[in-house]
């Protein structure tokens, strides 16, 4: 066990690197039990978050107590094969995740502009 500690202590991680995975490619039909059954045999699992819109059906987010719990989990489980469907399993970064709606965001703004101004492109 001392070992194992000494391991964590020394090891320098990738910043993309945290404790958030995000998966995609579940079955529509897994529970969270079964995301806990999956999941739990690489650490202490703090919390599951599974999709029920139809816009996040088939992902969740599964956040672990500790970083490397978290790394051994997305090393082993990426491509994991649930009901003929293989995982896949992601770093959560929460840039990449907004990115999408502040574009969106900005494309409204900049339509709002062209309407109030009488530009037409």
């Amino acid at each position: 066990m001392a070992l194992a500690m000494q391991r964590k202590t020394n090891v320098r991680l990738p910043p993309e690197i945290n404790r958030i995975l995000y998966v995609r490619n579940l079955p529509y039909k897994i529970t969270g039990e079964e995301m806990y059954d999956i999941f739990g045999k690489y650490g202490a699992i703090r919390q599951i978050r599974v999709g029920n819109t139809p816009e996040t059906r088939g992902t969740a987010f599964v956040v672990y107590e500790d970083i490397f719990d978290a790394k051994n989990a997305c090393d082993h489980l990426s491509g994991f094969n649930v009901c003929n469907r293989y995982l896949v399993v992601l770093y959560y970064q929460a840039n990449k995740a907004f990115k999408k709606t502040d574009l969106d965001k900005k494309q409204e703004e900049i339509d709002k502009m062209k309407s109030k101004y009488g530009i037409n492109t």
